[in-house]
């Protein structure tokens, strides 16, 4: 039994290649990540595309995802079609189940090609027009929340920088997990935190920003200080407890 959706603009073209998706995932050697779940890059019809296939979900999961709450997939595809100038264009996703319950999902999207993620600037101390990187990113992550939107895994690596003529593209991914509410000044914030951001560099965003909120710089520079570091400690206690070396 399968489940899917393909964005209006792709049906035509993509519906055969998202149906045999397992066969063309397999056979494809293109991995770009592969952990819990695994990303690849395949062709067709003329263009690029990001598959994630995501890990298939244990007994409870599996349960939970069929029943009870949006599977990964869909979530990840509905998110991109509601802030579609924010990330990659979606194409579509879908599902495979086995005995009613979610055994296999995809999501696929068109390729953004990006020059870096934020994590390169945030660790090179002499990365090119750095500053200038920070200051685009304050601006970008205001529209996101200014257009009511909580990525929940705000971090280094899912977010992809192009550098253009006219300054920076900034695109997010990895969004089945995110909020859309009105945001209020400590999540705002508190949403710069998973970054693992030096402080001085942190303090260049936020300066930005606070600019942009119109809300005094010190405060929300204290703030989301007491935030990064707070995330921090939380992440090494936990690196301590498992053994794993612990980072600043």
């Amino acid at each position: 039994m399968i489940n899917f959706k393909i964005n209006s603009q792709y049906s035509s073209t993509f519906k055969d290649f998202i149906v045999d998706i397992k066969t063309r995932f397999l056979n494809n050697t293109k991995s770009i990540h592969k952990a819990r779940n695994e990303i690849k890059i395949l062709e067709h019809a003329g263009y690029k595309v990001v598959v994630k296939s995501f890990k298939i979900p244990h007994l409870i999961n599996k349960i939970v995802y069929s029943f009870f709450r949006d599977s990964k997939a869909k979530k990840s595809y509905e998110n991109s079609m509601k802030i579609a100038e924010f990330v990659p264009e979606a194409i579509g996703y879908i599902e495979f189940k086995m005995f009613g319950l979610l055994f296999e999902s995809y999501f696929i999207s068109k390729e953004f090609v990006y020059d870096f993620t934020i994590r390169e600037p945030l660790l090179e101390s002499n990365f090119e027009e750095k500053h200038l990187i920070f200051e685009a990113f304050a601006l970008f992550t205001y529209a996101l929340h200014e257009r009511g939107i909580l990525h929940l895994d705000y971090s280094p690596g899912n977010i992809l920088i192009k550098k253009e003529s006219s300054g920076y593209t900034f695109k997010i991914v990895d969004i089945n997990r995110m909020q859309f509410k009105t945001l209020t000044f400590e999540e705002r914030l508190k949403n710069f935190s998973k970054l693992w951001a030096k402080d001085e560099d942190l303090k260049v965003m936020i300066k930005s920003y606070a600019r942009l909120l119109r809300e005094d710089e010190d405060i929300c520079i204290t703030k989301a200080l007491y935030y990064s570091q707070k995330n921090k400690d939380i992440k090494n206690f936990k690196k301590r407890l498992k053994g794993k070396k612990v980072v600043d």
